[in-house]
């Protein structure tokens, strides 16, 4: 079960299709890897027909679509991480939230997916659902910081689309760097460089 739906079931509250399906899904993604991840195969984990699923969405992509956008929303939702006015502790949340995605296992076995293809549309060449829910923290967040005085001038729109482009490839390239950046210092180095760019 994915991370979004822990606290629903201990509350004891049902599932609803959709997050069975999207349940199953994220399953398989974390213990097959995408390519292997079938729809027969998502209907039958997530106890629900074929049909089920096709009227929801048409195709295994969108499956994932879905998931990769619950997931990304329910994680920056969690504890509110970037609402604080000031620009330390703003950012300090966005570095937590950047970790988070980072070492989410549905969000880390797509950036490690041989299906570049999937991941490209989904982060990279177009701002969806969850990037656009990013986007809104952000900007909020600038916004109060801006008011508070710790956040430089400027359109927060812009600015929020900056950083989550340093943010994004930051965790995007975090295989690449492990070696030379170990914990610690990326996230010293993240917090560094997105309080440089934020500061007045």
């Amino acid at each position: 079960m994915s991370s979004s739906n822990v606290e629903s079931s201990l509350m004891g509250e049902p599932r609803s299709t959709d997050d069975a399906i999207l349940d199953a899904a994220a399953d398989l993604v974390v213990h097959l890897g995408v390519r292997r991840t079938q729809l027969a195969e998502i209907a039958r984990r997530a106890g629900v027909s074929r049909p089920t699923v096709y009227r929801r969405w048409p195709d295994v992509k969108a499956v994932i679509g879905a998931l990769l956008t619950r997931e990304i929303l329910a994680t920056i939702q969690g504890g509110a991480v970037l609402a604080y006015a000031d620009r330390e502790t703003f950012v300090e949340g966005i570095v937590e939230v950047a970790v988070r995605l980072r070492d989410h296992p549905v969000l880390g076995a797509l950036l490690h997916s041989d299906d570049s293809d999937l991941l490209l549309e989904y982060v990279v060449e177009r701002l969806g659902t969850s990037q656009r829910g990013l986007l809104e923290a952000l900007r909020a967040g600038i916004e109060q910081g801006q008011a508070h005085g710790s956040i430089r001038a400027g359109e927060p729109v812009e600015l929020a689309a900056m950083v989550l482009l340093i943010a994004q490839s930051t965790v995007q390239s975090h295989r690449m760097v492990a070696s030379l950046l170990p914990e610690a210092a990326w996230r010293r180095e993240l917090a560094r460089a997105l309080n440089g760019y934020l500061a007045p």
